[in-house]
């Protein structure tokens, strides 16, 4: 067999971003997320509930759907990474949830609003947000394999999340200007939609589902051409009392590594808190400042297209200083475009008045994506990258599923506060206020992280 070059390696590994980042960009967030908030809410009001009520229902709804699926990819992710870890073979396990993304994002076809079924909607996404959060663990372990500079692996990693952002600004451009109709029958392009899809079933919105299986299915050929598992002279069996036994000796291990236990506890309340802002982000924007799908995909490129620049800028200081000076500086933008985004409605900023038909809160939104594009892009890649300086190098897969874990042992508690909030208070604009407090603990235990972590020699 042919010998793989190091650049080969690597852009195969940047094409895993750049195939998996449309279930972010096209479904979680700016087409799909913001679809089944406008039909839910439809179906609602069609059964007798007020319209602001509602809205706040329908993002409950998608609340604790997503906290389900949260609480599934916690409780399998360490085992699975102790499983790899162990046999040493991660791209099984890497084509078997690659599937599950398939058929999870293809099935979103059947969410027409007029048989549009909650529970069937958020299971179809559940599968497919379940193959794809798997799949990000075993190929993000591959990272310390594709330099072993640690310097140099956040530049790798910030290229790799900033190509990512490309692909996802593609796909969502693809998307509003070849199928999502706008209130014209037309898309942004002035075509009709691709395939003759009729806008009256929303089919020029539901084929975004197809359209990012796709999309994953093509583009992940060069990652299954060019990466490939390293022998591991230890490799075992697949035996999962094994791995359980490994982790368990890894979970009470850990507080003889402080570093390690106050960056998982640290990211994961500050990763918690950004994807709630990336998965509310496009509800909120439809509900409270009554944007039309295509303004929320036209939002999303500009997030995007932040996303991708910062990502690439947040890789050089990477590697120029280390991750955590990038962690705290974008956690710190976040908390106040978070705090900018609660203050906004359609005739007030920070509780000032605006004249009737004032831009200045769409501005406003659109300038806050583009501060959650960039601060959010390069505070994932370079958390990735902290993730290689805390975690023991001979366990790195065991230690992305404890990353895993963190991030998603909680990741119901974003999605749930904020449905939480948006029930009691019966306000979308309230219910998004968790977020703020989630950034701040993510901050302090920061405080307790070492930058090189506890396994540096």
């Amino acid at each position: 067999m042919a010998t793989i070059s190091s650049r080969k390696k690597i852009w195969g590994w940047y094409f895993f971003d750049w195939a998996s980042q449309p279930y972010n960009t096209l479904l979680l967030t700016f087409i799909f997320g913001p679809y089944f908030a406008q039909t839910a809410t439809a179906s609602l009001v069609e059964g007798g509930m007020p319209v602001a009520l509602a809205k706040a229902e329908a993002q409950a709804y998608w609340g604790y759907g997503l906290a389900i699926a949260g609480v599934s990819i916690a409780i399998l992710a360490p085992i699975l990474g102790a499983v790899a870890d162990s046999t040493g073979k991660r791209m099984p396990w890497i084509w078997l949830f690659s599937a599950l993304y398939v058929i999870g994002s293809a099935a979103l076809w059947w969410t027409a609003p007029q048989d549009f079924s909650v529970t069937w909607a958020l299971l179809f996404f559940g599968i497919g947000l379940i193959g794809m959060e798997f799949a990000t663990i075993f190929t993000n372990s591959y990272l310390p394999e594709l330099s072993p500079d640690p310097a140099e692996r956040g530049r790798v990693s910030g290229s790799g999340w900033g190509f990512g952002y490309v692909g996802g600004v593609v796909a969502l451009i693809i998307m509003i200007f070849l199928f999502q109709a706008g209130d014209t029958g037309k898309t942004m392009l002035g075509l009709d939609p691709a395939f003759g899809l009729d806008p009256a079933t929303n089919a020029d919105t539901r084929i975004v589902g197809p359209l990012t299986a796709i999309w994953y299915a093509v583009f992940m050929i060069p990652f299954f051409l060019y990466v490939r598992d390293m022998p591991k002279p230890t490799a075992e069996k697949y035996f999962v009392g094994k791995a359980l036994s490994d982790l368990n000796r890894t979970l009470k291990k850990l507080p003889q590594h402080p570093s390690l236990l106050a960056y998982l506890g640290s990211s994961m309340f500050y990763r918690d808190a950004l994807n709630g802002m990336y998965t509310f982000g496009g509800i909120y924007a439809l509900g409270v400042l009554n944007w039309s799908i295509i303004d929320i995909g036209i939002f999303g490129i500009l997030a995007a297209i932040s996303g991708a620049i910062f990502c690439w800028v947040g890789g050089r200081v990477d590697r120029a200083i280390g991750p955590m000076p990038v962690i705290v500086a974008c956690c710190s933008v976040l908390i106040a475009t978070a705090c900018l985004i609660i203050s906004l409605t359609p005739t007030s900023v920070m509780g000032i008045a605006l004249a009737d038909g004032s831009a200045l809160p769409d501005i406003l939104f659109y300038i806050a994506g583009a501060l959650i594009g960039a601060a959010g892009g390069a505070l994932q890649a370079s958390s990735r990258n902290m993730l290689t300086r805390q975690g023991n190098p001979d366990r790195m897969t065991e230690a992305f599923g404890l990353y895993a874990l963190s991030g998603k042992a909680t990741a119901f508690l974003a999605p749930a506060l904020i449905a939480i909030a948006s029930d009691l208070t019966g306000s979308q604009r309230l219910g998004i206020t968790p977020v703020v407090g989630l950034f701040i603990l993510g901050l302090v235990l920061l405080v307790w992280v070492k930058p090189n972590g506890d396994f540096a020699k």
